[in-house]
């Protein structure tokens, strides 16, 4: 494998809408932020890693327990809740040059790094016929669109969910880029992405207090299994 620079991008807003002060709340006994970053400390791919936030209690914290971690004071033109997450990748990579970069989320507490390793290996020996990647939930259920039309099956004919082609969700683990991809198409995802599963209950995402509720759930039997 080429040698090549690769910076993790954590994107850790102060506000939440839904879930108040989840980045910093604590979750199976530390901050919820931290996690990821000790997720991707263990990952040997990954070159640096930038925290881009206005949380004056996250940046704390980092300055306090990860020296290492640099840190971006979000501007005020970017904290904004509809701001567009693409707008702030592009603020932040002129920012860190790197040849590729990976962001996620601290919403992402159950991501392990070996997961992520195997991501970044994965694009890095596919590129450039492959130009991103990005994480993906596998689900076989029977689906209906919003009238109530069947979108992966025939409802005339019952068969096994397991037998169902399967349909993909993007969970927002995982996106690998490049800059010139992110700025010609003002998205992470390029012209000929992979598409990375990710088992469930390690994407567990949190959107809702019952998603934190899970996560905590799911991170202290964890811990207890070790």
């Amino acid at each position: 494998m080429n040698k090549f620079s690769l910076t993790a991008l954590v994107p850790m807003r102060h506000h939440s809408q839904r879930v108040p002060g989840k980045n910093y709340r604590e979750l199976a006994e530390k901050p919820l932020y931290q996690h990821i970053i000790e997720t991707l400390l263990s990952v040997p791919e990954i070159d640096q890693i930038v925290v881009d936030t206005d949380s004056e209690p996250v940046m704390e914290g980092l300055r306090k327990d990860f020296p290492q971690v640099k840190l971006i004071d979000r501007p005020e033109h970017l904290r904004a809740d509809d701001m567009p997450m693409n707008e702030i990748l592009i603020h932040d990579t002129e920012r860190y040059p790197a040849d590729f970069y990976l962001q996620t989320h601290s919403t992402n507490p159950l991501l392990r790094s070996e997961t992520v390793s195997r991501a970044i290996q994965l694009l890095i020996t596919s590129y450039p016929d492959r130009d991103s990647l990005f994480s993906v939930t596998r689900w076989q259920s029977r689906f209906y669109d919003r009238d109530g039309n069947a979108v992966n099956h025939d409802p005339r004919e019952l068969i096994q969910t397991q037998d169902l082609p399967p349909l993909y969700e993007e969970n927002s683990c995982i996106y690998i880029f490049t800059r010139a991809n992110l700025i010609a198409r003002r998205h992470r995802i390029g012209d000929k992405p992979l598409m990375f599963e990710i088992p469930r209950l390690e994407a567990v995402d949190i959107d809702e207090e019952s998603d934190f509720q899970i996560a905590d759930i799911l991170m202290r039997m964890r811990l207890e299994n070790k």
